[in-house]
């Protein structure tokens, strides 16, 4: 993939297939259809990275080790959060979840951006870490739909279900301090908006590169 960012006297400047070091942080309530529509989103741009988080829990069928969790025991967890190695994490209903901590450098000189599953409170704490994240928080259509989409997956008690819309709740007061709000009624829209975010995240990292390299070309054609 190629996108094209500007094209002036002559002069264009594209990336192919790169990232630049950004880190994008995508909160949802849990049955927004995040997981779907972030891998359509990686599907189609090129230079995206998934952050796989650790967690203690057991994996639910049709989970793989090290794609959608690295599973990990307690008392590795625990040997992890001595060592710093989180960006962020948290405990829920007994079990353990946590952010790795990312190396920025390495990231831009791969040519890779980042994208983290965390939620609004692991968003605060990575804020604290991280210099200038996109923050981008993901909506259900409504309250209505969330709870039949949760119903639906049949993964959940609904004891548990009862508990995450009792955070869905409490989550969207938290969201007017993100950056991007993305209503996911369609798929397709949501992926295109996704999109449009992290091409234009890309242009404003970079334009002090461009404006260089495009004052180059002037100053060569002049002579």
């Amino acid at each position: 993939m190629s996108f094209v960012y500007g094209s002036v006297c002559g002069f264009e400047w594209e990336m192919r297939e790169k990232g630049v070091g950004l880190i994008f942080i995508i909160s949802a309530p849990s049955g927004t259809g995040k997981t779907t529509v972030v891998k359509r989103l990686m599907e189609q741009v090129s230079g995206l990275r998934f952050s796989v988080s650790y967690t203690t829990r057991l994996p639910r069928p049709g989970e793989k080790d090290g794609e959608d969790y690295d599973f990990v025991s307690h008392s590795v967890f625990k040997r992890m959060v001595e060592g710093k190695e989180f960006l962020e994490w948290a405990e829920v209903l007994g079990n353990c979840y946590g952010t790795p901590r990312p190396d920025l450098k390495k990231l831009e000189s791969e040519g890779i951006d980042l994208i983290l599953d965390i939620d609004t409170q692991g968003a605060k704490k990575a804020l604290k870490e991280i210099d200038q994240p996109i923050l981008i928080y993901l909506l259900p259509p409504s309250l209505k739909v969330l709870r039949e989409r949760l119903m639906n997956r049949s993964a959940d008690s609904l004891e548990m279900i009862k508990f995450r819309l009792s955070n869905a709740r409490r989550d969207v007061d938290e969201a007017h301090w993100y950056h991007y709000v993305i209503i996911n009624d369609r798929i397709e829209d949501a992926v295109e908006k996704l999109k449009s975010i992290i091409i234009a995240a890309r242009c404003r990292r970079v334009k002090d590169r461009v404006l260089e390299e495009n004052k180059k070309q002037w100053e060569e054609k002049d002579g």
